[in-house]
């Protein structure tokens, strides 16, 4: 699903936040990518949504080599992919359902058909019944839960999260956690960007660890009782 080959990242003045990196995702993994701040997982995310490009390596995505994805066509490429993010970027002066209705909008769903949608998401993340809210009303992990709504609704075969947790407290965290498990065992393709190296060992998935901009040794995956 995901292959990075020698990848490298330099922005002006010669920051390089990524270095020779190269890493596989295969289709339906849930796979955290970890590291301290600077260490590249947020550079990472943004190589593999196309919001940056990087400067050297290739960077293949569902068998489609970012470096061939023209301007024009990045709108259609990012629709196979959900993103969600720590500080939400939620509009605060919409209501949720139209917070999470986005996507299809600007990609020209029906009305009809987006209303259908936008509800089932909502539904899959325990948020149907405020629809009509608006987000400065919901607690922290609501509004993380509405970013996670608008994510899944155009049905993206991947689903990368930068620091999702981040401003959550650990039982909101392992919520958080628990939704994505739901979406990876229909087939989702997760990467997920956390620091929290805790709740990552105790879920016992796969982890991608950075320093640098350069991948250190991976750790074994262990069977987790906190999926239940």
């Amino acid at each position: 699903m995901i292959r990075l080959e020698n990848v490298t990242k330099r922005y002006p003045g010669g920051q390089e936040a990524l270095s020779g990196l190269s890493l596989s995702v295969d289709k339906g993994e849930m796979v955290f990518v970890t590291g301290h701040s600077g260490a590249g997982k947020s550079t990472l995310l943004r190589l593999i949504a196309l919001i940056e490009r990087p400067t050297g390596g290739q960077v293949i995505v569902d068998d489609q080599n970012t470096r061939r994805v023209k301007r024009r066509k990045i709108p259609a490429y990012r629709r196979q992919i959900g993103m969600v993010f720590q500080d939400h970027k939620l509009l605060y002066d919409r209501p949720v359902f139209d917070n999470v209705a986005l996507p299809l909008v600007i990609a020209g769903v029906s009305r009809r058909d987006a209303g259908r949608r936008v509800r089932a998401a909502l539904d899959q993340v325990g948020l149907l019944h405020k629809e009509k809210q608006n987000p400065e009303t919901l607690s922290a992990g609501e509004q993380q839960r509405v970013g996670i709504a608008r994510a899944i609704v155009t049905r993206p075969k991947l689903l990368i999260a930068d620091e999702p947790t981040g401003n959550l407290d650990p039982d909101l965290s392992l919520e958080v956690m628990r939704i994505f498990r739901r979406f990876n065992e229909v087939g989702v393709t997760l990467l997920i960007a956390s620091h929290d190296i805790v709740l990552i060992d105790r879920l016992g998935c796969r982890r991608i660890p950075l320093e640098d901009g350069r991948l250190q040794a991976e750790s074994d995956t262990l069977e987790s009782d906190l999926w239940q």
